[in-house]
C-alpha cells in the first residue's frame, strides 16, 4: 500500500477495497440517476445446471432506464456446442423486455465470443485496444422489439 500524505486529504493506493467499491457504486448510481431522470437500475440472472446440481453455465446482467447490459456470459467448455448460449441469452432478452428494456449492450474480448453475438443480431459499435495478446474488446447493441421482435439498427 502506498499513501501519499501531507498536512491534508490522503491518497492511498492499495489492494481491492470492497467498501470503497460498494461507496463508488452508491455514488455513481445517485449522479447517475440524477442526470438521467432514471434510477431504476436492477440485476438479474440466467443460469443452466445440470442433473447432478453443477453448473453448466450462467449470465450475469443489468437493466437502466430501458437498456440492459449483459456482464458475464460463460458455458462450461464441454457444453458450448449444446445451444444453451444461444438459450441463456434469449432467456436474458426475454427478462430484459419484461423490465421494460427496447434495447442491449454487451462486449467481448475478440478471443471470446463476438462472432456468437453477431449471429444474435448484435452489431458492433465500437472496440478498445490494447487487451493483452494484441487483442480488442468489442463492443456491441441490439434494439429489442417489444414482444420478441428486434427493431431495425
Amino acid at each position: 500500500m502506498t499513501t501519499h500524505h501531507s498536512s491534508g486529504p490522503a491518497l492511498t493506493t492499495g489492494a481491492r477495497d470492497a467498501e470503497l467499491n460498494e461507496r463508488l457504486t452508491a455514488e455513481l448510481i445517485a449522479f447517475n440517476a440524477a442526470a438521467t431522470g432514471s434510477a431504476d437500475r436492477d440485476m438479474f440472472s440466467v443460469k443452466v445446471t445440470d442433473e447432478v446440481g453443477e453448473l453448466i453455465g450462467g449470465l450475469a446482467a443489468w437493466t437502466w432506464g430501458g437498456l440492459c447490459g449483459i456482464e458475464l456470459l460463460w458455458v462450461r467448455e464441454g457444453d458450448r456446442e449444446d445451444g444453451w448460449g444461444g438459450r441463456m441469452l434469449h432467456a436474458a432478452e426475454a427478462e430484459a423486455r419484461r423490465r421494460g428494456c427496447d434495447r442491449v449492450a454487451v462486449s467481448s474480448f475478440t478471443f471470446q465470443a463476438p462472432g456468437f453475438y453477431q449471429r444474435h443480431g448484435y452489431v458492433e459499435t465500437g472496440r478498445t485496444l490494447g487487451i493483452p495478446g494484441g487483442h480488442a474488446d468489442v463492443h456491441m447493441f441490439k434494439p429489442l422489439g417489444p414482444a420478441g421482435g428486434v427493431l431495425p439498427v
